[in-house]
Formats: C-alpha cells, sequence, structure tokens
C-alpha cells in the first residue's frame, strides 16, 4: 500500500512566515527598550528603527501592530512632558526637536493611512490620530497656565488636511497624481459620528480651519477639496441651538468654564439712581400700574457669553454659541462659491445635495442668512429640481428672515413649461408651489395667473397630473374668493375663441387671467379616465368642503391609477350583450343589409 503522500509548505512561504515573526518580535524588542528609556531618561534612538519598521511593513498586520506600538511609545513619551514645557537645556532642546520630527513623521504615516485599501487600518489611523490630539491638548495645558486650557492647534490642522485633501496611502505603489482623493465613506462616516456631530471643540476647530484651508487651496490644485467639505458638512444632524448644549468635550480642559469678557463701563455711567423716598409714598394707590405687564422674572436659562465674537478668546469662543454659529457660517460661505467650479452635471448634483438640507440644517445656524441670498439665487437658473429648492430656500429666506425679493413668483412663474407636468418632480413642485401661493394676501391677479397657466397645460397632461391639478385649483379658489369668477363665466364669454389670457406673457401679474376662465377645466368632465371626469365635476358643485388634502393626491401614477381601478368594486354589473329585437317592416334597413 503507497504511503499517503502530505502537502509541506514552500520554501518561500517558510521565509514569509519567518520573516512576519522576526517583524513582530523586533516591534515588541524596541517598544519595551523605548519604554524603560522614557522612564530611566536614556537615548531614545530605537524610536527612529521603529518608524523605519512601520514604513517598510509588507502586511497590514504588521502595519497595525507598528502604528500602535509606536502610538504607545508617543503617549508615555507625552505623558512625561518631553514635547512640552521649557527648556532645561541645549541638549534637552535638540532632543525635543528630534522627537517632535518623529512625531510628525508618525502623524504623516496615520495621515496616509485614511486613503489605505485595508478598512481596518483607515479606521485604526483616525482613532489613533484623535487620540494623540488629546494627549497633545493636555500636555499644553499642563505645561502652561490650567485656567486657560489649550487646544494642540498643529496637529489638528494635520486631521483636517488628511480628511479634506486626502493624500495618498504610504503603501501605495501607484502614482499619487493619478489616484482617487475623495474621502472614503468609512473614515467620513467615523469622524462624523464620533467626533464632529458629538464634541463642540472639535467641531468648532473644524469649522474654523475648514474655511482656512479653503482659502489656502484654491480649486485648481485641489479639486477634492469642495467635494470632501459638503460631504462631512451635509451629515452634520447635530448643531447648538442655545448655550446650555454646549457641554460636550474631546478636550476635557478646554470644558472648564472661561473667565467672563470684560465689559465696558460706560451703563453703569448712565445710570440714574432714583432718589431716597419717592417710592414708597404712593406705589399702593398708582392707578397705573393696573395697566401694566407683571414683571417677568429672570430666565434661570444659562445665558453663555454674549460680548462680540472678534473679542472673545479661544477658550471663551469655544462656550459662545454666537462664534459657533460665526465659524458655521464661515465655512459653507467659503464652500459654496467653489461648488460651482466644474461641469455643469456636477454643479448641478452637488448644489441639489446643498439644497436638501439648506431650509433645515443650514440656514437656521447662519449668522445672517441672508449672506447665501447670491449663491441661491443664482442656484434658480439651472430649473428643474435644483431651481424649484432654491426657490424653496428663497421663500425661506423671504418669509423668516424678510428677503426681498420682488421678482419671485416670476421665477416661480417661468417654471409653469410644457414639461412640468410630465417630469417626476411634479409632486414636489405642487407642494412647494401650494406653499408658496398658500398666503391670503397674494394679488388675485398674481395667484389666478398660476391656476390659468397650470389649466392650460393640463390639456396635454397624463391623467396622473390632472389628478393632482383639480385639488391644487379647488384649495386655490377657496384660498382666494376673487378667482371665483374664472369658473362663472357665461358661455358667451367661455371658450378658447375669446379667452383674453397672454400666454406668452412672463410677467404673472400682467397676463389678464382673472379676466378669462377655465374652460380647460371644465373640459375634463369628459375626460376618458373616470377618475379625472369625476374629480372635474366638483366645480359644478356647491363649494362645501374646506379643502382638500394634497397628499392625498401627489402620488399618483400610470400604476397606482390602474391598480386603483382594477380594486374598485363594481357596484352594477355592465351590459354585456345587446337583445335583438323586431325589426319592423319598412323601416329601410333591408336596402342596406341582407338579413340571413
Amino acid at each position: 500500500m503507497p504511503a499517503k503522500q502530505t502537502s509541506l509548505p514552500s520554501s518561500s512561504k517558510k521565509r514569509k512566515s519567518q520573516a512576519a515573526d522576526d517583524t513582530v518580535r523586533a516591534l515588541q524588542t524596541l517598544e519595551k527598550q523605548l519604554t524603560d528609556a522614557v522612564s530611566s531618561g536614556s537615548s531614545l534612538n530605537p524610536l527612529a528603527d521603529l518608524l523605519d519598521i512601520a514604513l517598510d511593513a509588507e502586511t497590514p498586520v504588521q502595519l497595525s501592530k507598528a502604528i500602535y506600538a509606536l502610538y504607545r511609545v508617543f503617549v508615555l513619551i507625552i505623558s512625561r512632558g518631553l514635547l512640552s514645557g521649557p527648556d532645561a537645556s541645549e541638549e534637552a532642546k535638540a532632543v525635543r526637536t528630534w522627537l517632535l520630527d518623529r512625531l510628525h513623521a508618525f502623524v504623516d504615516i496615520l495621515t496616509g493611512l485614511l486613503k489605505d485599501e485595508e478598512p481596518s487600518l483607515r479606521i485604526s489611523a483616525l482613532d489613533i490620530l484623535f487620540s494623540l490630539q488629546k494627549h497633545l491638548s493636555s500636555a499644553l495645558t499642563r505645561a502652561g497656565d490650567p485656567k486657560h486650557p489649550q487646544i494642540h492647534v498643529f496637529h489638528f490642522r494635520k486631521i483636517v488636511s488628511a480628511l479634506l485633501l486626502c493624500p495618498p496611502s504610504p503603501r501605495d505603489e501607484e502614482d499619487s497624481a493619478d489616484s482617487d482623493r475623495t474621502l472614503e465613506t468609512d473614515v467620513r462616516d467615523h469622524f462624523i459620528n464620533t467626533w464632529f456631530s458629538i464634541h463642540d471643540d472639535i467641531r468648532w476647530f473644524f469649522l474654523r480651519d475648514a474655511a482656512i484651508l479653503i482659502a489656502r487651496h484654491p480649486v485648481s490644485e485641489a479639486p477634492q477639496l469642495p467635494g470632501n467639505l459638503l460631504s462631512i458638512l451635509e451629515r452634520l444632524t447635530t448643531f447648538p441651538t442655545k448655550p446650555a448644549e454646549l457641554d460636550s468635550w474631546w478636550v476635557e480642559e478646554l470644558g472648564t468654564k472661561p473667565p467672563k469678557p470684560k465689559k465696558s463701563s460706560e451703563a453703569d455711567e448712565d445710570e440714574d439712581e432714583a432718589p431716597a423716598g419717592q417710592d414708597g409714598a404712593d406705589e399702593e394707590d398708582d392707578w397705573r400700574k393696573f395697566f401694566d405687564e407683571p414683571e417677568q422674572k429672570p430666565s434661570a436659562e444659562k445665558k453663555g457669553i454674549t460680548a462680540r465674537v472678534h473679542t472673545l478668546t479661544i477658550h471663551q469662543s469655544l462656550h459662545s454659541l454666537a462664534a459657533h454659529k460665526a465659524v458655521f457660517t464661515r465655512a459653507w460661505l467659503a464652500l459654496l462659491p467653489l461648488l460651482s467650479r466644474g461641469s455643469v452635471e456636477e454643479t448641478k448634483a452637488r448644489s441639489l445635495r446643498v439644497l436638501n438640507v439648506l431650509h433645515r440644517g443650514v440656514i437656521p445656524h447662519l449668522t445672517r442668512p441672508i449672506l447665501i441670498m447670491d449663491w441661491v439665487s443664482s442656484s434658480v437658473d439651472h430649473g428643474g429640481t435644483v431651481g424649484l429648492l432654491a426657490l424653496n430656500a428663497l421663500f425661506t429666506l423671504m418669509k423668516e428672515y424678510n428677503l426681498d425679493y420682488p421678482s419671485f413668483y416670476t421665477r416661480l412663474y417661468g417654471f409653469l413649461d410644457r414639461d412640468v407636468l410630465h417630469l417626476k418632480h411634479r409632486a414636489r413642485f405642487f407642494r412647494l408651489t401650494e406653499l408658496f401661493l398658500s398666503s391670503t394676501h397674494l394679488p388675485a391677479t398674481l395667484v389666478a395667473s398660476f391656476v390659468k397657466r397650470l389649466s392650460r397645460l393640463s390639456l396635454a397632461a397624463p391623467p396622473a397630473a390632472v389628478v393632482m391639478l383639480i385639488p391644487f385649483t379647488y384649495n386655490m379658489l377657496r384660498r382666494h374668493p376673487a378667482l371665483m369668477a374664472m369658473i362663472h363665466r357665461t358661455e358667451e364669454v367661455a371658450g378658447a375663441e375669446c379667452d383674453g389670457f397672454n400666454a406668452q406673457e412672463s410677467n404673472p401679474t400682467l397676463t389678464n387671467a382673472l379676466e378669462s376662465s377655465l374652460w380647460e377645466l371644465y373640459s375634463h368632465r369628459r375626460h376618458y379616465h373616470s377618475a379625472v371626469s369625476t374629480l372635474a365635476k366638483i366645480f359644478e358643485e356647491a363649494f362645501t368642503r374646506p379643502s382638500y388634502a394634497m397628499e392625498d393626491f401627489l402620488d399618483h401614477t400610470y400604476g397606482t391609477l390602474f391598480e386603483t381601478e382594477v380594486k374598485r368594486k363594481i357596484r352594477k354589473e355592465p351590459a354585456t350583450a345587446l337583445e335583438l329585437s323586431v325589426v319592423p317592416e319598412g323601416d329601410g334597413l333591408e336596402e342596406l343589409w341582407t338579413l340571413a
């Protein structure tokens, strides 16, 4: 019986396994040497060898062990105060300079790993970077005045640059100029969910440094920067709305209460003290106090720092709601103009992403929302969904922030073209148009133009669009009674041949629509689709219903209309055949047909 053959590992695999084991042992030896050296104050030269191993690591496992070994060594070095505080001698100064160079080399490795192909290395690198940020900032505070906590600005700006510029990984062998510089989704989400949306100090410094980075790197040099920053800002779900919400800090020392800013003494000098003895005599008999409102008790809510932003220190700014809004505004104002650089399709795609979050996630937190008016009004020119959302943002600015934009309804009227009732975003269009025309203070001539133009467009619209339009028109007539004349014209002045509506006029106040009629909707009584014809008859009945809920009609398509017809219960069976009756003689039919 032949012996069973066994497969033995090749010599190359043996060598690789042996090399990996040697690398791990070398890492452990060097880390132990450095730990002992920090404790005893001896030479730290093995730190350079540890960095070389990290740079020359062949596998993700080896590199992961190397960066964590370096992290532990640097945390020990930082906690011992070797990178901060006064220098005792020239030799100590030289050692500190050498250690800082090694730290910067390590940080460069970590920032490059944010674009590594190995997901575990990307997340580990980001965790280590922010942990080092905490240790470095705490060391600076301990070395200085504890009453004035600091953050390590240089290290944090390296993190911001890595997130927005995305340098290539040190393990990337391809040409760095041709590599993708888009921020990895797992790195972005980990940064947002762990730091950016949680810690107030990280958010403040990131927004400040992002605006600085945009100013230093034009789009020609860093085309990836606007897209990376937008992908972070559009996912910011939490932002403080009152000073009491500023309570989460990554660097714990920054959470201490800062000193109050100095106030001018002018207010105290202007106040005149009331002469003594004048408040008690007629206090009870003063009849005017009956009409006075009761005194409001002082609010117990935390007011925070209210001084001017430019006069605050960094520590005070972190505890000032106005300062948080200021850096938020500056970051968005720096980003928005850059989104218009590039191709038309790319500009429209980015503008759509901004406009989807603008009215809820951006405008309420800006110091002066009208500052974005120019960008929003230019986005209207894109038309379609982008232009409609831009009009929604303009409407928010007009309604809540007193923006004066006289041509708003003229721009909205321009969206009513032959395609508006055929596009996929028509439901969103009707939602927003009903909102824009909801005010009862709008001129009847203006609202009449919108109603008339839509009814004219309904002649060539699909049934699902007409089903939306009829309740919309009903609501407009109920809200603006002056428009009721448009459905009460006599037949002598109604119809297409005597319609005075000027369909070519672009100004909705000059179309003469109020002198016209809605004969187009009247014609839908004979529509081939029963749902449309039945709904069109509401204009012949008394307007007893207050209004229609538009949400019940906005999502109709050919598919939903067909499904409704299929599931509808038939109350009366339709006729399927005709009964033949006796044909009377002499009616002339025998001359036309021959009956068998």
